[in-house]
């Protein structure tokens, strides 16, 4: 098995940070411990951190100092190099790697950035260090600009070096190519006889990759942010010199573009900026004010004043070298910056065959869920079952993040409740790119007087009337709940602004439990660093009793199921086996026999300590005999109380990422989110929630 995989690109601007962003992703859903690695980089770390080891680092939590992820600075191996020291070079690198591998079990190696003044060299450099690695090589082969035959070429001249010096090729992904060009780029690089054993995979261009946003624009440049700084991860598409009159101008302005303009054309800045607010002007990304200049007066404060203002950043600079310093700049991939790695994921994944390079990569028998093969597994299934899941808050901006990515990965169609007008001019604010999403507004929908007439005649027992019954299902959890209901969407999210109450009681009404001895019940994904664990219930029943405990252990033993958990279920108490005495250990143990009566096939233990549960050492003192004690993957905990501060304390304590309330027992899939929910939290609760509906449409 191999120990790592080297990155390297046939020249600069290659996309190589794209790619290895989509390896990085692949490694992490099948292995446990993976790290990565730089043999040089370009920066020096008391200026900056290299930008690929902070992306990496913090999109996959790699706990590690920065110290161990690179080998040496560009500077120390200008200098080595300049002395004739390519040995000590190499050394410094290997012994670097080496340290990083005894506590990894695997590395992901990137090449150098080839800002060297001699490509030759750094490809010469490159392989050398490939050689003394003993890693396989994936090549990024770079199309940007270029005929088929030019970049076959440069990529077989790259090829040839590599292979002269003995490095192992697994693979090309041919990169930026022009949408015109994918479909038989491929075989035109076949035809040259250097793919015969190797994996081979083209990419097209993404145009927003390669943009800057207007906080890399205003560093290179040195500008200061006059305002708009909560604006500043917006990207620009290309810029324009505003040195014609607005009316002029304005018919130019195209998605994205960027306004470099004299800091005392009045006329432009106020028409840009207003023209925010226009349908049928398209949406800049920011303004560059030159020549240190700076509107005053009346002016300014107008411009201060108007609401979800873009960027304006000023700069000293006048305007002629102004634009020639943008044209140079070249956008990369911030770990802030979820747009470009979630469009980075989603081309690696649409157009490389992810299980093939894998096997190719490694062989592995892991069987641990890690967080990352879960999440991973998550948005495989519901991007295969593409489901419809309806959001009723429509106007929140985390939800509209969360939208923007789960349409752009095919997890679930999606239905937002909502003013359209208010949405759409969100989504132009937020500076999202949608498309394929249905907006409905509940309080003038056609289905509105079909959905009250369906929800008084189910409440009718309670009093309802058909006027009240229009003023409730108005609301966007009662209107969505009824979507699910009368299965016009298969399930539903809700909570990232709602209370718990707000979101499920309408469940309650209209749903309803899958059977009157089916408590709906909570139950939390917990990703701890290395493994997966179901917690429940921690969110719905205050103190259940052992019938309804045992059907709750019953339920999240299916519900893991579906995530390909295996069910190992620890029925918590303050005692082990035989060891404690009272009610609440006797309601524990009853519960535990009914799942034992009703399921002889799921495997339980209880009543049981969390510590015997969890840790085999503790378990084979406690109950050395037991199928589940020390390897339990389902908690089901006595009451709420114990059940919702336990999940916390874990969270907190171990910076465990807890994914729920899942709500489980109703009829249909309705899910329940966190107020202070992050975008990532949202997409995962959706792609649960789609799993869910697909589970019970196949038992239906």
């Amino acid at each position: 098995m191999s120990s790592g995989l080297y990155i390297t690109a046939t020249q600069a601007g290659a996309g190589k940070s794209a790619i290895a962003l989509g390896v990085m992703e692949m490694l992490f859903r099948k292995l446990e411990h993976v790290g990565f690695f730089r043999p040089i980089i370009t920066k020096d770390p008391e200026d900056a951190w290299d930008l690929d080891i902070e992306l990496m680092s913090s999109q996959y939590n790699l706990d590690r100092p920065y110290a161990t992820m690179y080998g040496v600075t560009q500077n120390e191996a200008d200098q080595l190099l300049s002395h004739g020291k390519k040995d000590e070079l190499l050394e410094k690198i290997i012994e670097k790697y080496n340290d990083a591998r005894e506590k990894c079990r695997f590395i992901l190696c990137e090449g150098t950035d080839f800002v060297s003044s001699t490509t030759g060299v750094e490809f010469d450099i490159n392989a050398t260090i490939i050689q003394n690695l003993n890693c396989p090589v994936l090549l990024v082969a770079d199309a940007h600009n270029k005929s088929m035959e030019e970049a076959a070429t440069l990529t077989s001249m790259t090829l040839d070096s590599l292979g002269s010096k003995g490095c192992h090729i697994l693979g090309t992904i041919i990169n930026r190519v022009r949408p015109a060009d994918l479909s038989g780029i491929i075989d035109y690089f076949k035809k040259t006889g250097l793919f015969p054993d190797q994996l081979i995979y083209a990419v097209p261009e993404e145009e927003a990759l390669a943009n800057p946003t207007i906080a890399e624009v205003a560093s290179a440049l040195g500008a200061k942010v006059l305002i708009g700084s909560n604006q500043l991860y917006r990207h620009a598409r290309g810029f324009t010199v505003a040195a014609m009159q607005l009316t002029n101008l304005l018919s130019r302005i195209e998605h994205g573009t960027l306004i470099i303009t004299p800091g005392d054309r009045a006329d432009v800045i106020v028409g840009c900026m207003a023209a925010q607010s226009s349908d049928s002007i398209a949406n800049i990304s920011g303004i560059i004010l030159t020549g240190g200049l700076v509107p005053e007066g009346p002016v300014w404060e107008l411009i201060k004043g108007l609401p979800d203002a873009v960027p304006v950043i000023s700069v000293t600079e006048n305007t002629f070298p102004t634009a020639l310093a943008v044209e140079k700049i070249r956008g990369s991939i911030s770990p802030y910056d979820d747009r470009k790695i979630t469009r980075a994921l989603a081309l690696f994944e649409q157009h490389v065959d992810i299980e093939r390079m894998m096997d190719k990569v490694i062989t592995t028998d892991a069987t641990i869920m890690t967080p990352k093969m879960f999440e991973y597994e998550l948005i495989r299934k519901a991007r295969m079952f593409k489901k419809r899941i309806v959001l009723p808050e429509g106007n929140e901006d985390r939800i509209l993040r969360a939208v923007e990515t789960i349409l752009r990965r095919g997890i679930a169609d999606i239905t937002l409740l909502g003013d359209e007008k208010k949405i759409r001019h969100k989504i132009r604010t937020l500076g999202l790119r949608m498309e394929g999403f249905e907006i409905i507004n509940p309080g003038k929908s056609k289905l509105l007087n079909t959905y009250a007439e369906v929800y008084c005649e189910l409440r009718k027992h309670k009093g309802m009337t058909i006027e009240n019954a229009r003023d409730r299902v108005a609301d966007v959890n009662y209107f969505g709940t009824m979507m699910v209901h009368m299965g016009d969407v298969d399930g539903m999210v809700s909570g990232a602004v709602h209370s718990t109450a707000a979101t499920i009681i309408p469940s309650f009404e209209i749903i309803k439990a899958k059977t009157p001895q089916t408590p709906v019940s909570g139950l939390f994904f917990m990703c701890l660093p290395h493994k997966v664990l179901a917690y429940g219930d921690c969110a719905i029943n205050p103190d259940p009793n052992a019938e309804q405990l045992a059907e709750i252990a019953i339920t999240s033993a299916e519900t893991v199921k579906m995530f390909d958990i295996e069910p190992r279920i620890a029925m918590l108490s303050y005692s082990t086996g035989t060891s404690g005495k009272g009610k609440d250990v006797d309601k524990v143990r009853e519960a535990t026999r009914i799942v034992q009566q009703k399921r002889p096939d799921l495997l339980i233990e209880g009543p049981i300590q969390y510590d015997a549960a969890i840790e085999p050492d503790v378990a084979k003192t406690k109950m050395p005999d037991s199928p589940v004690a020390g390897r339990a993957t389902v908690f089901i905990f006595p009451d709420l109380n114990t059940g919702n501060n336990t999940y916390k304390a874990v969270q907190r304590s171990s910076g465990a990422v807890a994914i729920g309330p899942t709500l489980q027992g109703l009829n249909k899939p309705v899910n329940d989110l966190s107020r202070g929910c992050l975008v990532t939290d949202i997409i995962n609760t959706v792609a649960i929630t789609a799993i869910q509906a697909a589970e019970q449409d196949m038992k239906r």
